[in-house]
């Protein structure tokens, strides 16, 4: 069965994000993402991880302003060294949470801005950075998001990614498969796990639709959870979704597997 991380922004909101740690830990997880921990002091989070036994697994670059919709910077013209300031802000907290691995937004595309200059701006800003990334340790992975729940968001498409992948050419930029975007956006989840499977560094989940948790809707998660074990998946599998009420009683798919 693969290694689940509870996603802290998302998950256990009855509890303050601090006290989210404990709370996951309960409930078994030893595992957690979350979006962004920069409001919280370093120390503050590394404590929690450790009186609580949890590995951190995965979270975001800055994104910028999120209250007036930006999503990041990597692929946005004119906002390189935007970028490389937030990068130096993630890897500064990621050596600290002894984080793994980072997932570098690529932002909204502004009205009027081509996208092919969007796909040159994003392989220069991952190809310098993985350098960078690299010195610390860190691996650097991007995700196709869908263009329901972001209509403007830059990487939308598996193929997308991969491309991009192939371009940077560095070993520490891999792929973020997540199951959510690409069923609503492709489907064929069986398919894309295998054939890129190798591209692969970190997977979440959430039902569709809804974006509730895994054991309600149309993906059939025991299936795919069984694909994991049978490729070798050795990664985590973040829990990125709503609960449909309380956390801990939308647990059932986690306690029974």
């Amino acid at each position: 069965m693969p290694n689940f991380a509870a996603n802290l922004s998302m998950m256990f909101q009855e509890h303050d994000f601090l006290d989210r740690f404990a709370a996951a830990s309960a409930q078994g997880f030893n595992g957690a993402e979350f979006l962004f921990p920069y409001d919280w002091e370093k120390s503050e989070i590394r404590a929690r991880l450790d009186d609580n036994g949890i590995t951190q697994a995965l979270f975001n670059l800055p994104p910028g302003d999120w209250a007036a919709g930006e999503r990041g910077f990597a692929a946005l013209p004119g906002r390189e060294d935007t970028f490389e300031a937030a990068l130096d802000k993630a890897l500064d907290y990621a050596v600290a949470l002894d984080c793994p691995r980072l997932h570098v937004m690529s932002g909204m595309v502004p009205e009027g801005v081509d996208r092919t200059a969007c796909t040159d701006t994003l392989i220069s800003n991952l190809s310098k950075a993985a350098p960078k990334a690299a010195s610390a340790g860190k691996t650097l992975i991007i995700e196709p998001i869908n263009t329901q729940d972001m209509p403007a968001y830059f990487l939308n498409w598996q193929k997308q990614a991969l491309d991009i992948l192939d371009a940077v050419g560095q070993p520490n930029v891999r792929l973020q498969f997540d199951l959510y975007h690409c069923q609503i956006m492709e489907g064929n989840l069986a398919v894309h796990m295998r054939e890129q499977f190798d591209r692969i560094e970190h997977m979440q989940i959430a039902g569709v639709p809804g974006r509730h948790e895994p054991d309600v809707g149309e993906i059939n998660y025991p299936y795919l959870f069984a694909l994991m074990d049978e490729l070798g998946y050795e990664g985590w599998v973040g829990c990125e979704y709503n609960p449909a009420g309380e956390t801990v009683s939308g647990l059932g798919w986690f306690k029974g597997r």
